[in-house]
């Protein structure tokens, strides 16, 4: 990445997260059961948890906001930390440690991030795992050696593609895309486990755009990363097959 490309990027978004709310005022959203026991079992901060369907990132709470930025989203994207509030038996909250989740949608082996903290770029002082990038003179913290993560929709073998979409169980999951004319009648995936859908579909070599369906209602691949707005304006998943 260009230096001056990489700093006029940082700028950019430095002053966006100027603008959002500190995150020693934010409450704790609504997280799944086994992520949110996981999260309170975090008596400190530290450096980051891997487990197979999550990354978390952890941050003293003495900094007033926290954000972090992914080397796979070009660091355009800052995600705010939360802080987890302990709650004694009179009711008094304590913050033991500022977090943030990363659910792992798609197979990545190696993931580089900075963070943002008070308004600085700087690397995760919580992990020793750091790379130095020469083309822009600065240390980027990371987390590899990551395994397999769950399926996620890809290309397979002899112009096949995969699709594949995890979320509640009993959907009447339809696939449309370019390829069907965004028809969301034709094709429907089968749930194979609880609240994982997949379908096989053969498609020649060209660039595609796609959404699922349950009834009219667009819903975008969220094991696909690669999004984009088609020239009708909605917008769709995308995937390639060479």
């Amino acid at each position: 990445m260009n230096k001056c490309k990489f700093f006029a990027m940082v700028a950019l978004i430095a002053v966006g997260l100027c603008g959002t709310v500190a995150a020693k005022e934010k409450e704790i959203v609504y997280q799944p059961f086994e992520l949110d026991k996981l999260i309170h079992e975090i008596d400190e901060p530290c450096a980051p948890i891997v487990t197979e369907d999550y990354i978390i990132f952890t941050a003293d709470v003495d900094y007033r906001s926290v954000g972090i930025a992914f080397d796979f989203e070009n660091y355009q994207t800052i995600h705010p930390f939360q802080v987890l509030m302990k709650v004694d038996a009179d009711g008094n909250k304590t913050p033991v440690h500022l977090f943030y989740c990363y659910e792992r949608k798609h197979k990545i082996q190696t993931i580089k991030y900075r963070l943002i903290m008070d308004g600085l770029w700087t690397t995760d002082p919580l992990n020793p795992n750091k790379e130095y990038d020469d083309s822009v003179n600065l240390y980027f913290s990371k987390v590899d050696n990551l395994g397999t993560i769950y399926e996620y929709t890809e290309k397979t073998k002899e112009d096949s593609v995969r699709f594949i979409y995890k979320g509640e169980e009993g959907l009447d999951l339809h696939l449309a895309g370019t390829f069907t004319n965004w028809d969301p009648w034709i094709y429907t995936l089968e749930e194979t486990s609880p609240g994982f859908y997949e379908l096989s579909l053969p498609l020649p070599t060209g660039k595609y755009y796609y959404n699922y369906y349950i009834g009219l209602t667009p819903i975008l691949d969220n094991t696909n990363p690669e999004k984009a707005f088609t020239l009708d304006g909605r917008s769709a998943s995308v995937i390639v097959v060479d």
